[in-house]
């Protein structure tokens, strides 16, 4: 596809009064005529009434009142010498520079109309306002584009508490799926901290990604200053200039900023403060872009994705910011104009060459979930990467175990079936694309063990071959081979590797006094790999999915992570991406209600329940009212739950339906307001440890927080009586108004 047209308008303020507009075509010296500043005033006085937060989104797509300010805007440019006309609607477009003092950059040129049609959007030659930053000298060199698929560092940002909760799973996996056909290699930085995103891109080094991508929501700030709302360390809110982002930048720009939040291409006070996406271009990023308004989630996503779709075909960066504008306007979303655009003096060429290109590299590596086959069906027994949601604080905890250094050899994830353990494990290995991946399920002996060599891809055959040898050799002990392969002049001493042990209870686990200890086999396998990790001061690290906790192997260290039921908005954003139980669906909306009822935060049973309401020749109803009685047919937890509940001490039980009068997260200290017991701490440790009780973290006090299995709610009220509950119910309501109300500092201090 061809170059677009470049331009150049300059707004030169001469004097206070008067200011002199420059247009340059790049043959002879530009055309040039003067401005009076009531004119200029006019202009800027209209655009402030009406190009309003309110005034646009109450102007729908194509409102007369947006149609006659682009027509405005079209005319103070275009002057009665009709500069405009023969110069844009020149195929294949035009990218038009503006340089401009800070009132006039701040307009919505992106809304310039003529003859009733918006030039953005034209069809044959569309126009690219560029809000140009810096001097008129000429252009930078141009970039070779990299004959490899596009690179995007992905970041979203959600800090605790903050409304509306943006869909930033459904961005990445929008991006995913618009790139699937040429591949983008999309490195996603999980903490939504500046510190991750400085870590991030100096690890990967200046020139590596070719786009940051930022999704989170935005402000300006009581002194004036556009602020980024980011993450700290432990989820919460904190705030961050444009001067932040870029110290933590640290010179490494790629060659596109996005900036996909409200307000991040909006000049405050009329334009007498930049906007950040103009910062940022002022602190070295080459080209930034933002939105001028607040945008809707589903209109961000979609311009994301075609933009990066078009960026990964090859497009130049003109053209595909063109094409994304275009294809909001074609389905009408009336907030297509706000995209803004601004650049240095750096060509917006093609980033990437096109697929077919002579020596195009591949992406190397392979979706996580085709780690985790069904090994009779070989079909993936995870969510795949597009559509995967929530647990984003676990997530964050999980990688910090994983990558600190010194930090524990494992990490345990501990769960009832049916809450996503598995699909968490491949998230998290598609989190940390630098290690390399060896995923088992199920039983996994020292024969088993040895294919290690065939999942991993060692750096020459001949360290292949020697890995090979030193598991292969029987005259050492295991843990002696394991630390000779690990040792920092080993096969794989320089390969960091995550070693995913998948439903470990399968095999791996045996019952004794009534909890689970490592088997015979695994007690051998596992000690050896977690010590030489440690002694070897490798970066590889374990993990392991378990329905049940098992004591850590002497002198090793395993973090446990224990999943809870999906929480409301995590439930929400699942629920959206079912065919048959999102809303809207051609499903009655009785059935999806039940059935979402039932399936009480399970997400694999949410999946089960979105198969079988669509299918014609099965009694529905009648299927959702077994999943509703907890027929054992289709919840597959109630035997093995049965079975458990009633081996336990009848205290513990007691204990179970006392909790269960709370149908929420609490914390220890309100269980054992409702279970007085003198092994109240044993009995909540014992039940977490098989699963009959979840345990989460509380993201504020991050203390542990306790809430009875969903499979578990019919079978305990029973065992108590009814003035057990209403003693129950009395107890937690004044723990948690004591905790909560009167006395919060007790929570976070709690132990």
């Amino acid at each position: 596809m061809s170059e677009m047209n470049a331009y150049e308008l300059e707004i030169f303020e001469q004097t206070s009064d008067y200011s002199e507009l420059r247009l340059s075509t790049g043959g002879g010296a530009p055309k040039t005529r003067g401005l009076d500043k009531a004119a200029v005033d006019e202009l800027i006085g209209m655009v402030e009434h009406d190009y309003t937060e309110h005034a646009v989104a109450q102007g729908v797509f194509g409102s007369a009142r947006l149609s006659d300010l682009g027509r405005r805007l079209f005319t103070f440019l275009d002057g009665d010498e009709r500069w405009l006309e023969p110069v844009l609607g020149q195929p294949p477009g035009a990218a038009l520079r503006i340089t401009a003092a800070e009132r006039l950059r701040h307009l919505p040129w992106e809304l310039l109309a003529d003859n009733g049609s918006y030039l953005a959007v034209a069809g044959e030659a569309p126009l690219l306002p560029v809000r140009a930053i810096g001097t008129n000298a000429a252009l930078k060199a141009p970039v070779a584009p990299g004959n490899r698929p596009l690179r995007v560092l992905f970041m979203a940002t959600s800090p605790e508490g903050v409304e509306p909760v943006l869909n930033y799973e459904g961005e990445e996996a929008a991006i995913l799926e618009a790139t699937s056909r040429t591949g983008t290699e999309l490195v996603v930085e999980e903490s939504g901290t500046l510190e991750g995103l400085r870590f991030l891109s100096r690890d990967y080094g200046a020139g590596y990604f070719d786009v940051l991508h930022l999704s989170g929501h935005a402000t300006v700030s009581d002194k004036g200053e556009p602020t980024f709302l980011v993450e700290n360390e432990f989820g919460g809110l904190a705030y961050a200039t444009a001067d932040q982002i870029a110290q933590a930048m640290a010179g490494h720009w790629p060659r596109l900023v996005f900036v996909s939040g409200c307000l991040t291409g909006s000049a405050p006070d009329a334009g007498t403060f930049p906007s950040m996406s103009e910062s940022l271009v002022r602190a070295g990023a080459p080209a930034v872009l933002g939105w001028a308004l607040p945008v809707g989630d589903v209109s961000a996503t979609e311009f994301a994705a075609e933009l990066y779709r078009s960026l990964a075909d090859g497009a130049a960066l003109d053209r595909a910011i063109v094409e994304a504008r275009q294809y909001l306007y074609t389905r009408k979303r009336g907030n297509w104009h706000l995209l803004r655009l601004y650049a240095d003096r750096s060509p917006l060429a093609p980033m990437v060459t096109p697929l077919r290109n002579k020596g195009r590299v591949r992406i190397q590596i392979r979706p996580a979930d085709q780690e985790f086959l069904d090994p009779q069906t070989q079909l993936s027994r995870v969510a795949a990467r597009a559509a995967f949601v929530g647990r984003r604080r676990v997530i964050q905890r999980c990688l910090r175990v994983l990558r600190k250094t010194g930090g524990p050899e494992a990490l345990a994830l501990q769960g009832m079936g049916g809450l996503g353990k598995s699909s968490l494990a491949s998230r998290l290995l598609e989190r940390m694309p630098t290690h390399q991946r060896a995923v088992w399920y199920g039983r996994v002996d020292l024969t088993k063990f040895r294919e290690l060599t065939t999942k991993v891809t060692f750096s020459s055959v001949e360290e292949q071959i020697e890995a090979a040898k030193l598991l292969d050799n029987e005259q050492a002990s295991l843990a002696v081979r394991l630390r000779l392969l690990l040792h920092v002049d080993g096969p794989l001493g320089q390969i960091p590797c995550l070693f995913v042990f998948d439903d470990f209870e399968e095999g791996n686990l045996t019952e004794r006094d009534g909890g689970q200890v490592l088997s015979a086999e695994m007690a051998e396998l596992l000690p050896a790999l977690l010590k030489a990790i440690r002694e070897t001061g490798s970066e590889s690290r374990v993990i392991i999915t378990s329905r049940y906790r098992f004591p850590a192997p002497p002198g090793t260290t395993v973090a446990v992570e224990s999943l809870e039921t999906l929480t409301g908005i995590e439930q929400a954003k699942k629920i959206t991406n079912l065919t048959n139980l999102r809303p809207g669906s051609t499903i009655d909306s009785s059935i999806r209600a039940r059935a979402i009822e039932a399936a009480a935060g399970n997400p694999r049973l949410l999946d089960w329940l979105d198969l079988i309401v669509a299918a014609p020749e099965l009694d529905i109803d009648g299927l959702i009212t077994a999943v509703e009685e907890e027929a054992d047919r289709f919840r597959r937890e109630t035997i093995l739950a049965k079975n458990l509940l009633s081996s336990q001490d009848p205290e513990l039980q007691k204990m179970l339906a006392k909790v269960n009068v709370v149908e929420l997260p609490i914390p220890a200290e309100t269980v054992k307001a409702v279970h007085d017991h003198p092994d109240a701490a044993t009995h909540i440790d014992r039940a977490a440890q098989l699963g009959l009780l979840e345990e989460g973290t509380d993201p504020e006090t991050r203390q542990p927080r306790y809430y009875v299995s969903n499979v578990l709610r019919p079978l305990i009220r029973p065992l108590i009586t009814d003035d057990e509950y209403v003693e129950a119910c009395a107890a937690a309501a004044r723990s948690l108004h004591k905790l909560w109300v009167t006395d919060p500092a007790a929570a976070s201090s709690e132990t």
